[in-house]
């Protein structure tokens, strides 16, 4: 049972990422004819295409890929649940659990992409094309510290101080939902 949950878990938060990275690309309005971005909509759109024809999307923000992400992270739970006890339950505390589920999921996002982007930035310089989407997806959160602290003997600190506020808001999670929290 325990390789089953993992297995489960693992694909609905992959998933729920790639969701996040398309929001993400669209309202940091990244090139989506870049092979990376054309990536993300390709494995998002059989699920995303015929919602988008539902619910519009509001200005910059892609609702349907939203409300699809919402939807696993709150059916995740009632679902291991379900693999692991042989009981389902369904309770409206589930809604707080998948909202901050995806909230911890989106924080692990911006983490992780932060890191990708330094990583690239000392291996290929520019060059890549993946480089290309993650600058245009880190650069809103990013020039704003820039301007205020700017880089200091050739070292930019944004990334750093960008990467302090999220263990900084991990630690407010932490401490306004102290057992919850750590299960997410």
């Amino acid at each position: 049972m325990l390789t089953l949950t993992f297995l489960v878990k693992t694909l609905i938060e992959l998933y729920v990422m790639v969701l996040l990275i398309r929001i993400w690309m669209q309202w940091s309005r990244c090139d989506f004819y870049n092979p990376f971005a054309q990536f993300v909509v390709k494995i998002t759109q059989p699920v995303i295409g015929p919602l988008r024809k539902i619910i519009p999307s509001l200005g910059p923000i892609d609702t349907s890929s939203l409300l699809v992400a919402f939807i696993l992270t709150t059916l995740k739970y009632p679902l291991l649940l379900l693999i692991q006890a042989g009981a389902l339950s369904l309770d409206p505390m589930y809604l707080l659990i998948g909202l901050l589920s995806l909230l911890k999921s989106s924080g692990i996002m911006v983490f992780w992409v932060i890191i990708a982007r330094s990583l690239m930035s000392w291996i290929s310089q520019g060059r890549s094309p993946m480089e290309y989407v993650l600058i245009q997806m880190t650069e809103p959160m990013m020039a704003p510290i820039r301007r205020i602290l700017p880089a200091m003997g050739g070292i930019d600190f944004s990334a750093m101080i960008v990467i302090l506020i999220l263990y900084a808001l991990n630690y407010l999670g932490m401490d306004l939902f102290p057992g919850l929290w750590y299960l997410l």
